[in-house]
């Protein structure tokens, strides 16, 4: 039975994840800045701690899951909020790295959290042999993957997370599901820009395949394999909510209201494919948007 510690193991992802780890039985040590907020929405069994010293010298843990970071999406980017972005990943992950140098036995594995932001825009489908462009997500998430590689000094095994637009109760499928409900969805400017997405499902599939897989190492894509545009998508939950989606938000409404942030994560988009996992020969459960968004909103 593995010990997992986890950062943003009270997140959407975290608590998904949790909850699946301890249906398998493993032992999970989540570090939190708000232990009761945590305890909240965590399994009891699970050890919720605010710092690392609290994990007892004796303890070993077997696998480091590191999910933490200010959220990107909740505001406009201004250069200090794009300071906090990185603070928040590079400084975690290199505290990380500092305490476990100073353990007897490290951890043997490291999966650390990026996001396909990494690669930077375009309508060319991409994978984990690709580099990135640059711009502010490709930097944030380069510099904390950096920050992460350092733990093969230790001879852990790493890989890097680059996740997509996670669907499920919560993140960006959340918001958008009351405007289509009134029949007030469509379209971000053109439409034509790529949406890489993942069923919630599938992701925390994909970190328990991350945890056993022991020759997975490197960039690793959490997509599922068919990414589609914008305007695929939003006709697409239209037609799973039996909504009309035709209602655009102009590019400049989307520069005008949400800045650098909106032309980064809105009018930009990525196609990226997880060639690595399956190539390993990892099975999605939902690798089609249609029956991803059927199940998440209990359409048959």
């Amino acid at each position: 039975m593995p010990t997992i510690l986890i950062t943003g193991g009270s997140g959407f992802i975290g608590v998904h994840f949790c909850r699946e780890a301890e249906n398998l039985g493993w032992s999970m040590i989540v570090l939190s800045r708000n232990v009761e907020a945590a305890k909240k929405v965590l399994p009891n069994s699970i050890d919720v701690i605010a710092t690392l010293e609290q994990i007892p010298s004796d303890r070993r843990v077997d696998t480091v899951i590191n999910l933490a970071g200010e959220p990107l999406a909740n505001n406009r980017w201004t250069e200090s909020r794009k300071q906090r972005f990185c603070a928040s990943r590079r400084d975690l992950t290199n505290a990380l790295f500092d305490f476990f140098s100073q353990r007897q036995s490290p951890p043997d594995a490291l999966i650390s959290g990026s996001a396909i932001g990494y690669y930077g825009p375009g309508t060319d489908a991409v994978d984990e042999s690709d580099g990135g462009k640059d711009g502010f997500s490709h930097r944030l998430c380069d510099e904390w993957e950096s920050s992460a590689l350092q733990f093969e000094k230790l001879g852990t095994r790493v890989c890097l997370v680059r996740t997509g637009i996670v669907l499920g109760e919560k993140g960006a499928l959340a918001k958008m599901l009351t405007p289509f409900k009134l029949g007030l969805g469509g379209p971000i400017g053109d439409g034509k820009q790529f949406m890489s997405w993942i069923h919630i499902n599938d992701m925390v599939e994909l970190l328990k395949y991350c945890v056993l897989t022991s020759n997975l190492t490197g960039p690793v894509n959490a997509t599922a394999p068919y990414p589609v545009t914008n305007r695929e998508f939003t006709q697409t939950l239209g037609a799973v909510l039996h909504r009309p989606a035709v209602l655009t938000m102009p590019a400049f409404m989307v520069k005008l209201l949400f800045g650098e942030m909106g032309v980064e994560l809105l009018l930009q988009g990525q196609r990226v494919l997880p060639t690595k996992v399956l190539t390993q020969g990892f099975e999605f459960r939902f690798p089609q948007l249609k029956s991803a968004l059927r199940d998440l909103t209990n359409k048959s």
